[in-house]
């Protein structure tokens, strides 16, 4: 299957100061990009002065999680502390991983074989490692949902929205962290990815693990929460017991609902499946239109968490699947829209913003 460079993500982009190596690498190599980056990079930055949710106040609080969990995500990759791994049954070790990361709280957490088409081809988002090829010789991941508070997402795209997904971020980060230090404790290779650290595409991961499904906005959806969680993900070279996957009919019901589609302010969710990813049709997002509209907010937006029907609880059909049963998925959709119409918006700043 075919890999994704990191170095073309709008995170990794957007961070190249002019006149760099990387800036001028990029855009050598990548020039009909140059004219509409420009005009982003003119806008103000996230959580800034000039935005619509500006808040001199709170909105620092989200910068100030980003800024901790960038001077973490560096312990991502320690060495192992033992010459010799404790030898422990993979069905064993997977049970107390798993124990573990329910402790720290997490929703959900999965195993997954790792897999070449999960990690990036290149490194881009920080400096020092640009352009690096990604090699990465662990057989197993641990995948982890990080629930997103309902009545903060239901706030989007005000300034709770940002703060509560940066809060998923941390929780994420914090909880692979210990993940990892743990494994390496008991003398196996782990390395915890992490927001601005990753050598893999985290939703991917995630689907592999039995964790949900990706559908028309690109994020990986579940079953108790939708598309309201944050992910964290560690790899390692000790042998575990991986889970399957948890199909639930998350295509077809994206076909007849659209509600990300129409609700999306950015206009970066299509309406028709527009891209091919190994012969398979699907949604491809405008990741410019997308990010531009989060320059524009001040938040990273989140109406598409909100207007998911998913993230508030749906009736899943007796089989536990939508696949094949429109009339299942018209009927979930008739129950969300008579309880909360196009979505649920919650106008009433949380008292931390009053």
């Amino acid at each position: 299957m075919r890999r994704f460079d990191e170095r073309d993500i709008p995170f990794a982009r957007f961070a190249y100061e002019p006149d760099s190596s990387a800036y001028e690498d990029y855009y050598t190599r990548h020039p009909e990009r140059l004219e509409r980056d420009l005009h982003i990079r003119s806008l103000p930055q996230l959580c800034s002065e000039g935005t619509m949710t500006w808040n001199p106040l709170m909105s620092p609080a989200a910068d100030a999680i980003f800024k901790f969990l960038g001077d973490i995500n560096t312990l991502s990759e320690q060495p192992v502390l033992k010459e010799v791994p404790l030898e422990a049954a993979p069905e064993l070790l997977t049970r107390k991983i798993k124990a573990l990361a329910k402790h720290l709280g997490v929703q959900d957490v999965g195993i997954a074989r790792l897999k070449d088409e999960h990690l990036y081809t290149h490194r881009g988002r920080k400096p020092e490692h640009y352009g690096e090829p990604v090699h990465l010789d662990h057989g197993f991941a641990i995948a982890f949902t990080i629930e997103m508070d309902e009545d903060m997402i239901d706030r989007s795209p005000q300034l709770e929205e940002i703060i509560e997904t940066s809060t998923g971020y941390l929780k994420a980060g914090i909880g692979g962290m210990i993940l990892s230090y743990w494994l390496r404790e008991l003398g196996y290779e782990a390395r915890n990815h992490m927001d601005g650290n990753y050598l893999l595409i985290a939703p991917l991961v995630a689907q592999e693990a039995g964790l949900g499904e990706i559908g028309r906005m690109g994020l990986l959806t579940t079953r108790k929460s939708g598309p309201r969680v944050r992910l964290g993900i560690v790899t390692t070279n000790a042998v575990l017991i991986p889970d399957v996957r948890d199909p639930f009919g998350l295509m077809d019901f994206c076909e007849i609902c659209g509600k990300c589609q129409k609700t999306c302010p950015g206009k970066a969710i299509p309406d028709e499946k527009n891209a091919f990813h190994d012969g398979i049709p699907y949604w491809k997002i405008d990741h410019e239109n997308c990010y531009e509209r989060w320059r524009s907010l001040g938040t990273d937006c989140g109406i598409c968490l909100s207007t998911c029907p998913f993230s508030h609880k749906i009736t899943f059909p007796e089989s536990g699947t939508f696949e094949g049963l429109p009339e299942a998925i018209q009927q979930a959709l008739a129950e969300s829209e008579e309880k909360y119409g196009m979505r649920r918006y919650i106008r009433e700043p949380l008292d931390l913003m009053k």
